[in-house]
């Protein structure tokens, strides 16, 4: 397979992790969100350290673009676009919503539900199955008790994320689960692994964050 480096700096807690043949060789995060890109060169650089490897042996960089920090996502993607370019390597975009569901796949629900606090009652949201397949497109959506009162009519949801601990607070469905997983950089190696060997790949140079809404940041 390859050596690929993965970076998600698009929510609160922001983590890298080197895996070769889909598994992990390093692993870090950084909670405090304000230090993210302070954190993120040095934390890339010890990782490669501890390793006993090199940048130059990279295949590929996977990096969340997006929905999230409007701040967290320009360094991330930053970050590795810069490396892209400077190493002549192919670089991976992963909605960071599909890498939230993907840490959640295994449980027991018939969907997937991530959720990023976009401040207030507003959360960036999408809606997978089983398959990792969205059903429910990218959006931003205000909550209310009743805004997934359709889907929860015939299905078990499991909510995700920094966000549904707001949703939780006022949704009461027995088709409603919350979960205390949140997803990192670890749960975008399968993913980027796929698009690797299909050769799905960003352009280097005009790939822009998918921000959903313009200028989200969250309080400092």
């Amino acid at each position: 397979m390859a050596l690929i480096l993965h970076i998600d700096t698009s929510v609160d807690v922001a983590s890298i992790c080197l895996a070769k043949d889909e598994q992990i060789v390093q692993f870090d995060s950084n909670p405090t969100q304000r230090d993210h890109a302070a954190w993120l060169h040095l934390a890339i650089e010890n990782q490669f350290k501890k390793a006993g490897l090199t940048l130059n042996q990279l295949d590929a960089i996977a990096v969340t673009i997006g929905p999230g920090s409007y701040t967290g996502l320009r360094v991330g993607l930053a970050t590795a676009k810069g490396l892209c370019y400077a190493l002549h390597i192919p670089l991976i975009g992963i909605n960071t919503l599909e890498m939230m569901a993907f840490a959640t796949i295994n449980e027991q629900a018939d969907l997937f539900c991530p959720m990023i606090d976009a401040r207030r009652m507003e959360v960036f949201t999408s809606i997978y199955d089983k398959d990792l397949k969205s059903v429910l497109q990218p959006k931003a959506l205000i909550l209310n008790s009743s805004a997934f009162d359709e889907w929860l009519s015939a299905n078990i949801i499991l909510f995700s994320g920094n966000g549904a601990e707001k949703f939780k607070a006022i949704l009461h469905h027995p088709n409603a689960m919350f979960t205390d997983k949140r997803g990192n950089a670890a749960n975008m190696i399968i993913i980027a692994g796929k698009k690797f060997t299909q050769n799905d790949f960003e352009d280097v140079a005009y790939t822009e964050p998918f921000y959903l809404k313009e200028f989200y940041s969250p309080a400092q």
